[in-house]
């Protein structure tokens, strides 16, 4: 598969908040890194903090634009409560080696009604 074609599989397991499929996705040894927390490690431990996340807070992604380059997907994403991020994806072997997210973490606890940490 194309970076892109993981890409669109990951956004629509994420809008049915489906941690096991998300998970699937991922290398064994992958890394999560979403900049305003600490990197996850392993497709074990990715599980569990998407778990989590879907827990607190019911989360969407509209895609704006995906871009492919080699090996990397990158996505500018939006959700119906005006938070804007981007997402960068390195896929290997049709799996999720690495991601980086970017979003304002204070405006997501606050639309949510999250505490601030």
């Amino acid at each position: 598969m194309r970076p892109k074609e993981v890409l669109q599989k990951f956004v629509d397991a994420f809008n049915q908040a489906d941690a096991e499929t998300l998970s699937l996705l991922y290398a064994e040894d992958a890394v999560n890194h979403q900049v305003a927390n600490e990197p996850v490690h392993g497709r074990d431990n990715i599980k569990r903090f998407l778990e989590n996340e879907f827990a607190q807070a019911k989360m969407v992604c509209i895609v704006e634009n995906i871009f492919e380059d080699g090996q990397w997907a990158i996505m500018e994403w939006r959700d119906p409560l005006g938070l804007r991020g981007c997402g960068f994806f390195q896929i290997v072997n049709d799996r999720i080696f690495f991601q980086r997210g970017y979003w304002d973490k204070l405006s997501f606890l606050k639309q949510h009604g999250l505490p601030i940490e």
